[in-house]
């Protein structure tokens, strides 16, 4: 499954995505592929992904961003307090409640 990570230049959350990838292991969940990236790249991406996350910066910009995937996959924001403390198991587990998996 692929859970992208959506900020303004999709620097900010490589760290939070480093995290989610440790919580995936923990987990053994091999299949979880996780990525960040700009919004301008998943215009080129929206197809491969099966859950969006926004960072709080562009919270504004999550309709644009339900248009770009019309409908394919959930989109939502990672809590703020969550992105603030880095804390990639909640942000996780998340991404697989949107994915009915959790």
């Amino acid at each position: 499954m692929n859970i992208f990570l959506v900020c303004n230049a999709g620097m900010s959350t490589s760290i939070l995505v480093k995290k989610m990838q440790e919580a995936a292991a923990a987990k053994s969940l091999a299949d979880t592929h996780i990525e960040a990236f700009s919004v301008e790249v998943l215009d080129q991406r929206a197809a491969e992904a099966d859950v969006v996350l926004l960072g709080p910066q562009i919270r504004h910009m999550k309709g644009d961003v339900e248009k770009i995937l019309a409908g394919r996959c959930p989109v939502e924001v990672i809590n703020m307090q969550d992105y603030g403390m880095i804390r990639g198991d909640k942000v996780l587990a998340k991404a697989l409640q949107l994915l009915g998996k959790e």
